[in-house]
């Protein structure tokens, strides 16, 4: 399987599906989802808001009035987008910021815009002489007149106020209760201004309660409860979409790699709070009992491994739907692949400290009768364990075959079984394989760290198959003329056509290493 996207530190049933759980109370594992998911939402908001108040709000009232006769509501739309601009900063930093600091974003954003609204319930109810007005009209008997202002008015609270109601439900992931009650301070806040703006202009009772209770109807009892609702199904479709995504203790996060065998997703592990791998066999393929065995053999044989440099595998096991799946540990780093891709040709010593930790993995697997058949740049991680760096993980047996049988029922005969960059010349021909098929793939796998192509660069799949049959690859010195000539041997020796002209065992291969490099 092709592993050769690296294993990212943060930041898709119970056994069955893979949930994401957004809620704040219901676990540390589940910040993972919710922080990213926050985070963006708020800076959608903040930009939106940006442009509302930065164009509309200041930039054509002074463009309106010529930069004269500012009012209050200019310069109250002046701060705000100060204080918007502030927190868009806050949020465009190149570390992410934990749950708790984007709720604190969050409460500074909607109190602003809280502010916002009251400020503009005043200028509208008590700083201009809109109810003065209205109160003038009653005097004089002009009813109408009276009850189309306040009508009027209401209406331009409502829409003052839709908006962030709106976007507070629908867009900042809550629960519904959360959600109603920041909701309902909203939609409360200009009805209560409208009471106290009437009552201090002195508008009769009879007329600020009927086109108050207007106001109220569609504040709190169809655009509030609308929102309040949607936030409602948007949190539920999340938690139905995380069911999907959840095996046993294990909340799947995101792809990190795959192949033709399976999946690999980072997940955690609900209780234990730390981050995992999970390779799960591809959908497509769950109804082939061939496949599926040889993922079995793959979880079984990397689990008697214990050596450092290879990957260490926790837990595997099957949903009721009968995806199969193991957990191994998770690996912050780049591959081979990748780290040369990044920085070129690795200095010798280097190569040299990489390939000694593979014989090591690869010296415990053979031990056990293990052949590995698939060492290429993306089946190998580097990464930083215990505090000490540049450490080599052999990963990804799916290909594993007991050195005793010379093929089986799961690989047909004459398959060809590898990568074909990477493939032994028994392998290209479908012949039995050893210890030693594993030495000209590391050889192969050498080639490519020294010299940053692989010994048959540039060719299609069966050209570089019939080369690994019948070519001798170029010497990797004269893609690299400052390479020691004792490891160039090494090299050569490991990509000898005939498994009797290599290294009989990576022990020796090991020696031959610490010698040349």
């Amino acid at each position: 399987m092709n592993t050769t996207q690296p294993y990212r530190s943060l930041p898709e049933s119970t056994a069955s599906r893979p949930a994401a759980v957004l809620a704040d109370r219901r676990g540390a594992g589940d910040e993972y989802e919710l922080v990213p998911l926050l985070h963006k939402r708020l800076r959608f908001l903040i930009l939106v808001f940006i442009v509302f108040y930065g164009v509309t709000g200041v930039l054509m009232r002074v463009l309106y009035l010529q930069a004269r006769d500012l009012t209050l509501d200019t310069w109250a739309n002046a701060v705000i987008l100060a204080a918007l601009l502030g927190l868009l900063a806050v949020l465009s930093g190149r570390r992410r910021l934990p749950l708790r600091r984007l709720r604190a974003v969050e409460f500074v954003l909607f109190a602003v815009l809280a502010a916002r609204l009251i400020l503009r319930a005043y200028v509208l109810l008590l700083d201009l002489d809109h109810l003065d007005r209205v109160r003038a009209w009653i005097d004089t008997g002009d009813i109408v007149l009276a009850r189309e202002h306040l009508f009027g008015l209401a209406h331009r609270l409502i829409a003052n106020s839709a908006m962030v109601v709106v976007a507070y439900g629908v867009i900042v992931p809550n629960t519904w209760r959360r959600c109603a009650v920041v909701v309902a301070a909203f939609a409360a806040a200009p009805v209560v201004m409208w009471v106290v703006a009437c009552a201090a202009r002195g508008v009769p009772v009879s007329y600020w309660f009927t086109f108050g209770s207007s106001m109220a109807w569609w504040l709190l009892t169809q655009i509030a409860v609308m929102s309040v609702y949607g936030a409602y199904r948007i949190e539920t479709s999340r938690q139905e979409a995380a069911e999907a995504r959840r095996l046993g203790q294990y909340v799947l996060r995101e792809k990190i790699g795959g192949g033709g065998m399976g999946e690999v997703y980072l997940a955690d592990h609900v209780l234990l709070r730390r981050p995992c791998a999970i390779k799960l066999i591809r959908p497509e393929r769950a109804g082939d009992p061939a496949m599926l065995e040889r993922f079995e053999r793959e979880v079984r044989a990397t689990a008697k491994l214990t050596h450092p440099n290879t990957v260490q595998v926790f837990d595997y096991g099957h949903t009721p739907d009968g995806t199969f799946y193991y957990v191994m540990e998770h690996l912050s780093g780049l591959t081979l692949a990748e780290l040369v891709r990044r920085d070129g040709p690795l200095p010798p010593a280097r190569a040299v400290h990489f390939l000694r930790q593979l014989c090591g993995a690869l010296g415990e697997a053979h031990a056990g009768g293990l052949i590995h058949r698939d060492i290429k740049p993306g089946n190998v991680i580097v990464c930083e364990r215990g505090r000490v760096p540049d450490v080599a993980k052999l990963l990804d047996f799916g290909l594993v075959q007991t050195a005793t049988a010379t093929d089986d029922r799961i690989t047909q005969p004459g398959a060809v079984m590898g990568t074909p960059a990477y493939l032994a010349p028994e392998q290209a021909a479908g012949e039995p394989v050893d210890a030693r098929t594993d030495i000209y793939s590391l050889g192969a796998l050498a080639y490519f760290l020294l010299t940053g192509r692989s010994p048959f660069e540039g060719r299609t799949g069966v050209r570089m198959i019939a080369a690994h049959l019948h070519e001798h690859p170029e010497p990797p010195g004269s893609f690299r003329p400052d390479l020691p000539p004792e490891l160039e041997a090494v090299v050569l020796r490991c990509l000898a056509k005939r498994p009797a002209e290599r290294f009989a065992g990576v022990a020796e291969l090991d020696r031959a290493l610490a010698t040349a490099g």
